[in-house]
């Protein structure tokens, strides 16, 4: 592996980006838990990115292994369910650290809960001297409060890295108007306004972060995890994905 700082690529639209997915998504065909060639699969798709001198941050839910609202609905103490899955998101991490890493790229799991043998505590400048040294930064355990979503941690530490785009990876190519899984006349719009992402709760992300990412007009590109090259075409401006700006 090398340890070098990056130049972008001129094809890259943009210099530097967070890419947030779901817990769920690293399951694979699986019904819970860590699927390890899907964790790889995402890990190439992180390290073609990675490759075109794009810097990347990365935040992971923690569904897949445990969902502090799901605690919560069934007696746990709210706080205690959203300390659990804090914890959750920290294992998905490291899964995907060990992925990147075994295939040459250089990752730094960041910790907004203090657990220096696996992990760094959170320290701004620190973490933005990673990225520009070339290091993938997955940013774990939420904002490190209960009643915060990983979404909301996404747009957090998108905003404070300098990120120009967060990038929502999801089973989906884009928003729709409604569920096209369950409706097939559903419309997938090509730009979306952070007010009718809320107005209309079109569930791209929770409230919280969609205002977060209004108020310091940072875009949301919604594309699909599951189509190979996606991201990667995203990047050179290509492939299918809703926009949610302004």
């Amino acid at each position: 592996m090398t340890d070098a700082p990056l130049t972008a690529a001129p094809s890259a639209k943009y210099k530097r980006v967070l890419l947030k997915i779901s817990g769920e998504a690293l399951m694979g065909p699986q019904g819970y838990g860590l699927h390890p060639p899907t964790v790889e699969r995402i890990a190439q798709e992180v390290k073609s990115v990675h490759d075109l001198g794009v810097e990347i941050c990365m935040v992971i839910g923690g569904g897949n292994i445990f969902r502090g609202l799901a605690g919560s609905a069934q007696g746990m103490e709210r706080t205690t369910a959203d300390y659990m899955g804090m914890l959750a998101t920290v294992m998905n991490a490291l899964a995907m650290q060990s992925s990147l890493e075994a295939i040459g790229v250089y990752t730094r799991v960041i910790s907004a809960i203090r657990m220096d043998e696996v992990a760094e505590p959170y320290i701004r400048r620190r973490a933005v001297r990673h990225l520009e040294k070339g290091r993938v930064c997955i940013f774990a355990a939420g904002t490190g409060n209960p009643y915060f979503t990983t979404d909301t941690a996404a747009t957090l530490r998108a905003n404070e890295m300098a990120c120009e785009a967060i990038f929502k990876g999801t089973k989906v190519d884009g928003v729709y108007d409604k569920d096209p899984v369950k409706h097939a006349d559903a419309v997938r719009y090509d730009t979306v306004s952070y007010d009718d992402c809320l107005a209309k709760h079109l569930k791209v992300m929770d409230a919280s972060a969609i205002a977060l990412a209004r108020d310091n007009n940072l875009p949301i590109i919604v594309f699909s995890l599951d189509e190979p090259g996606g991201f990667r075409g995203i990047l050179a401006g290509q492939g299918t994905y809703t926009i949610v700006r302004d």
